[in-house]
């Protein structure tokens, strides 16, 4: 049975949608739309934690965001291929809960998994249009299914955004959801090694990039997306500043 998703992310580690996008999430989900995450990878070659301790994580900040579905692909970390295998296993996902939206990784980022994911998640959403490519879930034939629009949302590196979300009312539950990564973030009890996100600073750098992009719309707290597909409007004045 179709699970409809409105918005859905992917996320090529378990903890990417939320250091990047989970207060669009949670402002989706309050205006009584469903959203969901679909994991590439389990995170398993992370220098701190485990992939069970991630997968524990995951949950705990799932339930914050309030998502409909999460999925874990289980590709191998920093391993993984764009090829006929991982590509069939996300557009399999697209055709289960043919969303209107998409969110994907950066193009380009300090991990190399993140473009690659890009690239991968860009393709498969144009493979998952076409009915000549057959997909099964639970033995049954899927329809073909493309999403309306794809964005690609910012990670370590800054990209210039296309489209400034206002998240300001859900900055603190956001925060929650990805402190929910205990063995990813700051902690001044962990004895596990330092890695560029485990420090207080790393925290402080992603509020402080969302003030800086809620200037420029004049709120408190916004998060960017690229445009990956062209967005479609009706006039000029849909895309007016509200």
């Amino acid at each position: 049975m179709l699970q409809k998703i409105n918005v859905l992310a992917y996320a090529t580690h378990p903890d990417d949608a939320e250091i990047s996008i989970s207060g669009t999430l949670l402002k989706h989900q309050s205006m009584g739309l469903k959203t969901g995450i679909i994991d590439l990878t389990q995170g398993e070659l992370g220098t701190r934690g485990s992939k069970e301790i991630r997968a524990s994580e995951s949950k705990i900040s799932s339930e914050i965001l309030k998502l409909s579905v999460r999925e874990n692909l289980k590709l191998a970390d920093s391993f993984f291929e764009i090829n006929n295998e991982s590509l069939l296993l996300v557009v399999e996902t697209l055709r289960a809960y043919q969303p209107d939206v998409v969110l994907i990784n950066a193009e380009k980022d300090r991990h190399p998994d993140h473009g690659r994911g890009h690239e991968l998640l860009k393709r498969a959403c144009f493979l998952s249009g076409l009915s000549k490519i057959e997909t099964f879930r639970n033995n049954i034939l899927q329809a073909p299914w493309r999403p309306k629009s794809v964005f690609s949302y910012i990670q370590d590196h800054f990209l210039e955004p296309d489209i400034l979300m206002d998240v300001s009312d859900f900055w603190q539950l956001r925060m929650d959801s990805l402190l929910a990564y205990s063995s990813q973030f700051y902690n001044p009890n962990s004895a596990e090694p330092e890695t560029p996100i485990s420090g207080a600073s790393f925290l402080q750098s992603i509020e402080g990039r969302a003030i800086q992009l809620g200037r420029t719309i004049n709120v408190k707290h916004a998060e960017g997306l690229r445009k990956v597909t062209p967005i479609k409007v009706e006039n000029l004045f849909d895309i007016l500043p509200k």
